[in-house]
Formats: structure tokens, C-alpha cells, sequence
């Protein structure tokens, strides 16, 4: 017969570690249940047929990643710089555009990707729409705050942001009237090819469930090797 006699040390070590590792799954699950419902709801939302902009920021929470259709006139001369990338990894900007609507409201119209080399609206003449025109689009909510540590300061006074802060936008651009929502354009093409529209992430990593499993099989090894040891050790003596 084997006798477990555990010794101190190792299971000072093993007992918290594993404690720890069982956590850090369960912690995962619990992350892969809020990503799915998440991916469920934004699937839902975009395809849900377009409507009209809401009127407040309560509206647009409850309706964020909903198609909607606007019209108004482009105020290009206010153009906002949001530092990016392409899906293909080249650095750039997202255009951000203020539309006038007929009322006289100002909503922020992302309407796409612009490479580093035509940041210049002067580059990209045939783009700059002029008049009234339509607008489709998902809706977006912006951060209430700075996303991270790690995400720089925007610059205003160069044009240059790193994160959509609208009210810092719009003071930015002298506006008294924005939206507290912007307008992420949609694919179609823009005359000229740029800006180029549709950048609204909608498929969303989902790897949660690995993670759990390798915690809990970290958990598992960790508890085999604890084990493991006694058993020599039982053995020897």
C-alpha cells in the first residue's frame, strides 16, 4: 500500500497554483458566455434594416451596430484624422467627416481608410462629395474615456487622434451641435476609390474556450506532477 504523506513545500506550491489556474478557467468561461452574446448581439443588430439616426445617446446605445441611413451635406474642410491600418497591415487614417443633416445637427461620418500618402484632401479631389448626400452606415457609440493605458493621447492641435473622442472632436472643429453617436460608412464605393468605407469590425476573436483549456489543463499537469512526486518520494522511502 502507498501512504500519501504530503510534504510542505511542495504543497505550499501546488495547492494556491492550482487554486489560481481553476480560476483563471472559470474566468474564461465566463468570458466566452459575454463574447458569444455579444457576437449574437451585434449579428442581430446589423442585420436589422436600415432606420433613420436617433435623436439621443440613450437611443443610439440601445440600437449601436444598427444599419442606418442619413443625408446632409459634408463639411470636408473639418475633416478629422483617426490613425490606422488596413486589413493588409498598411498605416493610414480613417476619415472622419462631419454631416450636416438638414436640421442643422452635425453627425461624424466615418467614411473609410485613407493610406498615409493621401492624408491630404488635395490628394483626393474626386472623394471630397459636395451637396446633399446619403449616407449608409452602422451606427457607433464612442468610448466614455480613453480604451487603455497603452492607447497614446490624441493630438488635436495636429489633427492626428489615436481614439474617437467626439466632444474633443467637435471642439476641435468648433462645433456646438454634434451628435453624441457617429456613422460608420459602409463599403460602397466613393467616387475616386477613396475614402474606403466599410471598416466596422463585426467578426470578433472568440478564442476563450482554448484558453479555459489550457488553464485548466495547466491546473491538471501541475496536480499529476504534485502527485507524481509524492509517489517517488513513497516509493524511495
Amino acid at each position: 500500500m502507498i501512504r500519501f504523506r504530503p510534504r510542505l513545500a511542495p504543497t505550499l506550491f501546488t495547492v494556491p497554483a492550482v487554486a489560481v489556474l481553476v480560476a483563471l478557467g472559470v474566468w474564461q468561461l465566463q468570458r466566452l458566455e459575454w463574447k458569444s452574446h455579444l457576437i449574437a448581439e451585434r449579428t442581430a443588430a446589423v442585420a436589422m434594416p436600415p432606420v433613420r439616426p436617433p435623436q439621443t445617446l440613450a437611443d443610439a446605445r440601445a440600437m449601436e451596430f444598427r444599419p442606418v441611413a442619413d443625408d446632409g451635406v459634408f463639411l470636408h474642410d473639418k475633416e478629422i484624422h483617426l490613425g490606422a491600418m488596413d486589413p493588409r497591415g498598411r498605416a493610414g487614417f480613417q476619415v472622419l467627416t462631419p454631416l450636416r443633416e438638414e436640421g442643422g445637427r452635425i453627425v461624424f461620418v466615418n467614411r473609410g481608410f485613407v493610406p498615409t500618402e493621401l492624408k491630404d484632401p488635395a490628394t483626393r479631389p474626386t472623394g471630397q462629395l459636395a451637396g446633399t448626400v446619403q449616407i449608409n452606415g452602422l451606427l457607433r457609440v464612442p468610448p466614455d474615456e480613453k480604451p487603455g493605458w497603452f492607447t497614446p493621447d490624441n493630438r488635436p492641435d495636429r489633427n492626428y487622434w489615436f481614439w474617437i473622442d467626439l466632444p474633443a472632436m467637435a471642439a476641435a472643429d468648433r462645433i456646438a451641435n454634434a451628435a453624441p453617436f457617429y456613422i460608420d460608412a459602409d463599403a460602397m464605393p466613393n467616387l475616386g476609390g477613396w475614402p474606403k468605407g466599410g471598416v466596422t469590425p463585426i467578426a470578433l476573436p472568440n478564442d476563450h474556450l482554448q484558453y479555459a483549456i489550457t488553464w485548466f489543463s495547466l491546473a491538471a499537469a501541475l496536480m499529476v506532477i504534485y502527485l507524481l512526486y509524492h509517489r517517488r518520494g513513497g516509493d524511495s522511502a
